[in-house]
């Protein structure tokens, strides 16, 4: 329990923080306030229920009601509605963006050039394959149909499929950007708090390089040289996490043991201040 004043008003003004931006976009798109606190309250419960159980308990209702604040109705009625649906955005963009990255990445498909070869649709190194190997169970004719859709392949005159960009970034579909938020800034706050919970003795990369006095004329060079480094950084480390994944890995005849979802994010950010912030 918090009982520290400083504290508790610390975390509001980082909750202030992290909420603006949010409530910008929630604003954008005529996103009511009671919807939003209708999620909160079930997020709340959902919580409480997940992961704060007392030890050799099971979790109780009435627990959760303690914790939230809610009463003991108000989280009757929250468990008793359906649950939230998993997140397919992210889950059709992680499976893209791995069918590019495997691309890339093998030699089997990427080719002996620099730049990863035209894959025709057919055949053992085909398109066909590589969407069999990273897409999951999607079907080969989606995924290059959502690829040509951003702008990442283009199929040429004889058939065979192009690489255009080397990352998949949905440019239209603002489902699938939305999900993305939800994914990627989930992952971000819950690095930040296991590093305030654990940071001396098991802290996670968390790191960022900020000025706040750059030309604006400067930024395009900036923006172009931070993507190029930090896609190469990424592809690196992915082909690292491909090797060690239990899907790549050769049979051992072991049993299996426990396994982790891990990964690690970057991202890029500006905002324009004026002359007085840069020069104080």
């Amino acid at each position: 329990m918090l009982e520290d004043s400083t504290l508790v008003s610390a975390i509001g003004l980082a909750l202030a923080k992290l909420l603006r931006p949010l409530i910008r976009l929630l604003l954008k798109h005529s996103f009511p306030y009671s919807a939003f606190e209708s999620i909160a309250k079930r997020v709340y419960v959902e919580t409480a229920m997940a992961d704060f159980a007392l030890p050799g308990k099971k979790p109780s209702i009435s627990r959760a009601a303690i914790l939230t604040g809610l009463t003991r109705k108000d989280v009757n009625l929250l468990l008793a509605e359906p649950s939230s649906r998993a997140d397919r955005s992210a889950a059709y963009y992680n499976r893209a963006a791995r069918v590019l990255t495997a691309w890339v990445r093998e030699p089997r498909f990427a080719g002996p050039g620099e730049s990863p070869q035209p894959l025709s649709i057919d055949g053992p190194d085909g398109f066909g394959e590589l969407v069999r190997l990273h897409g999951g169970d999607v079907p080969t004719r989606a995924v290059l149909d959502e690829l040509q859709r951003v702008g990442a392949v283009q199929v040429l005159a004889d058939g065979r499929v192009a690489l255009r960009q080397r990352a998949y970034v949905p440019h239209d579909s603002m489902v699938q950007k939305l999900g993305i938020l939800g994914t990627d800034v989930g992952e971000l706050i819950e690095t930040i708090t296991h590093n305030i919970e654990h940071g001396a003795t098991d802290a996670r990369y968390q790191r960022k390089v900020m000025h706040v006095g750059i030309p604006v004329d400067a930024l395009p060079a900036f923006r172009e040289m931070s993507a190029r480094q930090s896609q190469a950084l990424l592809e690196d480390l992915d082909a690292w996490l491909t090797e060690h994944d239990i899907e790549h890995l050769p049979e051992s005849g072991l049993p299996p043991g426990d396994t982790a979802r891990v990964g690690v994010g970057i991202h890029y950010f500006e905002q324009l201040t004026s002359k007085q912030e840069s020069q104080t």
